[in-house]
């Protein structure tokens, strides 16, 4: 008996009034997710999944249990399809804050098939906040983006900077979505949301269990990067070499999954225990640098001492200049702040790759 209460209390004073919460991540195999439901449970909370297994797969659950000894509850569906979604909530009367994954997240996909991005984005959004009111549920991060902020016209970037016409279909969802959450929590003064403007996201976990997994041709740069430098790619593309930039090639703040994750698991202590000042709060998540694409390759060829093969050709229809966050407001009113390497995530991203190649 004294055995189960010393490990009940350590359970119990951890998070001082959150003890094993049970949380909802949308999306939770996905790359960013998954990496979120690690944190999660490695801070005590109870962890729940639903994923339609679009843009991810299974074998991501047994890659989460190897980290952290749990495998989260999974559930696969569709979001956008309102009736299942209210069937889950009735399975699962429990759950005590959302952290919002699900969409597609490719830009240049979205230039391509705009209404898929529309359909999914935001339908899914739809879905979840009706079932929210409906059970009760009162507490939601939502998963945005940088790209809500177009080409901004000063930079670093800071949460006062205003939204500009979004470049590419994807953005404009999540200017759209984000503009949804708002007009609900005017007519429902229960629902806080805490909406994270991702920056970046690279890298993978240290212990090379999870990490970014595309599926097919990668859209994102380090997983074109890590698959060219062995060998499943023949050549790595770099978008541009015109714009207006130090060597030409477009920049971007490129912060470590696992740091964007633990924001997620601060997000949600700050809502559970009641510590927002606004129904509605946003942040920008990154880490307050920018980086060419150039300046990614030199890197990766330094800690790898792997020379890519690449080849600069035109720019890509949905891309921008350059943008990087200003991130004092995170780090001061979070408490949170990037903490890994350029160098260290980059050769994150490299070990998951070999592990991948061994498989």
């Amino acid at each position: 008996m004294n055995i189960v209460f010393t490990i009940f209390d350590k359970i119990l004073f951890k998070n001082k009034t959150i003890v094993k919460k049970r949380i909802l991540v949308t999306g939770g195999t996905g790359y960013i997710g998954s990496h979120t439901v690690v944190e999660l449970q490695n801070s005590g909370f109870d962890v729940i999944i639903i994923d339609d297994l679009s843009n991810s797969k299974i074998e991501v659950l047994n890659g989460i249990e190897k980290i952290t000894g749990i495998k989260p509850v999974f559930e696969q569906f569709d979001l956008t399809d309102i009736d299942k979604c209210k069937r889950f909530f009735n399975k699962y009367t429990d759950i005590e804050a959302i952290i919002h994954f699900a969409a597609y997240k490719a830009v240049g996909e979205s230039v391509e098939k705009p209404l898929k991005y529309y359909r999914n984005n935001l339908l899914s959004l739809m879905s979840l906040l009706e079932s929210m009111q409906t059970f009760s549920i009162r507490n939601l991060v939502f998963s945005s983006s940088c790209t809500i902020y177009g080409q901004p016209e000063k930079l670093p970037v800071t949460e006062d900077a205003p939204v500009q016409e979004a470049i590419s279909p994807y953005g404009n969802t999540k200017q759209i979505a984000e503009e949804i959450i708002r007009d609900t929590i005017k007519t429902d003064k229960n629902l806080k949301t805490i909406a994270l403007r991702y920056f970046n996201p690279i890298g993978a976990h240290p212990s090379a269990h999870i990490g970014e997994l595309p599926i097919g041709i990668p859209n994102n740069l380090i997983p074109f990067v890590t698959q060219t430098a062995i060998g499943i790619r023949e050549q790595l593309r770099v978008f541009g070499n015109d714009y207006n930039t130090p060597d030409g090639t477009a920049i971007r703040d490129y912060i470590n999954v696992v740091d964007l994750a633990k924001a997620h698991v601060i997000a949600i202590e700050r809502l559970l225990n009641n510590n927002n000042k606004k129904a509605f709060e946003y942040f920008n998540l990154g880490t307050g640098q920018g980086v060419s694409v150039l300046e990614i390759i030199n890197s990766f060829e330094k800690v790898t001492g792997i020379k890519l093969n690449y080849k600069i050709v035109d720019r890509r229809a949905g891309d921008i200049e350059k943008v990087w966050a200003d991130t004092s407001f995170a780090n001061k009113e979070l408490g949170w702040q990037a903490e890994k390497s350029l160098d260290e995530t980059l050769l994150s991203a490299w070990k998951w790759e070999k592990r991948l190649s061994e498989e």
